[in-house]
């Protein structure tokens, strides 16, 4: 169910993503129906916003927040965006089980394998190694885990062109039965090299992706 707020916010900042940012996306038609892990690359704060806009007002992301930005004044703000908790760096097991257990009821959880930031400030300056989280949600709960590529985030302050598109889901059919561990390193592996595929195909074509509201293709934009 999508909260209110989640719908507010989308209203509000929609005119500013579609005129400032310019975002169009591609690949819509390859996102499946009911629930499924949505990984994508992060080089800013802000990557979450363009891959949920063009699945607004139909659907409505989720994603963890360090608990620490849970206070009695965000807190409530952060849940109804679709925010739950995650305790960095401790390896939470209740915030993996509440991703699988919201993926099993038909909702879109955002993960960035790449990690937390390593410095503070808009854009994200090293690379980091990948994590397994987003494979082991998918892996745990059966669902597909569907690759992501964002650009222009990293230039926001410049009002720079913002694309986003989503890949076909993974096929990680044939790691059925393999131990926990080394199916989530194998998937991930995929996953990041699928990541890196579509962010080079997005970065040579930003001209041709559709709009964000629709996933169809059009002309070049102006």
């Amino acid at each position: 169910m999508i909260s209110p707020f989640y719908l507010f916010v989308g209203l509000v900042s929609w005119p500013v993503a579609a005129g400032f940012y310019r975002l169009r996306a591609q690949g819509l038609e390859h996102l499946p129906e009911g629930g499924f892990v949505l990984a994508a690359n992060h080089t800013s704060n802000f990557d979450p916003w363009p891959l949920g806009m063009p699945l607004w007002p139909r659907r409505q992301l989720r994603f963890m927040a360090k608990s620490e930005l849970f206070n009695p004044v965000l807190g409530p703000l952060l849940r109804a965006v679709g925010a739950f908790r995650v305790r960095r760096g401790e390896g939470d097991v209740e915030a993996m089980r509440t991703a699988v257990e919201l993926v099993r009821k038909g909702e879109i959880v955002v993960m960035f394998p790449e990690g937390t930031r390593q410095q503070k400030g808009l854009r994200k300056k090293h690379a980091a190694r990948p994590h397994t989280g987003a494979a082991r949600i998918a892996l745990a709960s059966g669902a597909p885990l569907v690759p992501a590529a964002i650009t222009g985030t990293d230039r926001l302050l410049r009002f720079g062109r913002v694309r986003v598109t989503y890949g076909k889901p993974l096929d990680l059919s044939d790691l059925e039965g393999l131990e926990a561990k080394p199916a989530a390193v194998e998937a991930t592996e995929r996953l990041m090299a699928r990541i890196g595929e579509l962010g080079a195909e997005l970065n040579g074509r930003t001209g041709k992706a559709g709009t964000a509201s629709s996933g169809r293709r059009r002309k070049r934009a102006p």
